[in-house]
């Protein structure tokens, strides 16, 4: 009588547990696609948002002695593309299009006026105002407005998305849009357009307060 031999289970090759392994991540990743993708579909899951920020702190105050007189609306089209060396941009290269949009500020620095900058005339009938000439202040990129309208990334660089969160990914966008709107601010008469209203401002308060001729110049 003879007894059969039963075969001991092979183990499984390193290269098959690493394949297996990549199709999983692989489905998961296809799965997550979809579910961005396909409307609907993730509103099965209950998707909720919740704000855990702290509260603001104060760090400083200044005190403010300038008259913003007028205010200049931009938006920009940035196109950014960065390119590597000996690689097509369909392995390693990025370019983003995006739409920014913010505000500059132009005033004039009231506080740096000095005794000889103000006459009066003995009768208190007559006004003389030397004022330095109006600034460009900080653009500031409004968030509400700006947004990126088409990101392409190349294979590596989506790879590289997947293992690292990058907060920061629309940082040089932002930061080229906040340069052309200000150098967009420059070349524009909006500090012409500050004097001009500042001389307006002044010359109905003094008149207000019964002078009856004022003079209002601008000089560094």
């Amino acid at each position: 009588m003879t007894t059969p031999i039963r075969r001991l289970p092979g183990r499984v090759p390193g290269w098959a547990k690493v394949l297996t392994a990549v199709v999983v991540v692989l489905a998961v990743l296809f799965a997550g696609i979809r579910l961005s993708v396909l409307p609907g579909l993730k509103d099965l899951f209950g998707t909720e948002t919740h704000d855990r920020s702290g509260p603001a702190l104060l760090e400083s105050i200044q005190d403010i002695s300038r008259y913003d007189a007028a205010t200049g609306n931009f938006q920009v089209v940035v196109d950014l593309e960065k390119d590597t060396k000996f690689l097509p941009d369909a392995i390693r290269g990025s370019r983003t299009l995006y739409v920014g949009a913010g505000t500059v500020d132009a005033y004039v620095d009231l506080g740096k006026l000095g005794k000889d900058d103000v006459q009066v005339d003995e009768d208190r009938t007559s006004a003389t105002l030397r004022l330095p000439h109006a600034r460009l202040g900080t653009p500031a990129l409004d968030p509400e407005r700006s947004y990126a309208v088409s990101k392409e990334r190349g294979l590596l660089d989506r790879l590289g998305d997947l293992f690292s969160d990058n907060p920061n990914s629309e940082q040089a966008v932002q930061k080229l849009a906040v340069r052309h709107i200000g150098a967009a601010a420059k070349e524009s008469e909006l500090t012409t357009r500050a004097e001009s209203n500042t001389t307006g401002m002044l010359e109905g308060l003094l008149r207000s307060l019964g002078f009856t001729k004022v003079d209002v110049s601008y000089g560094d």
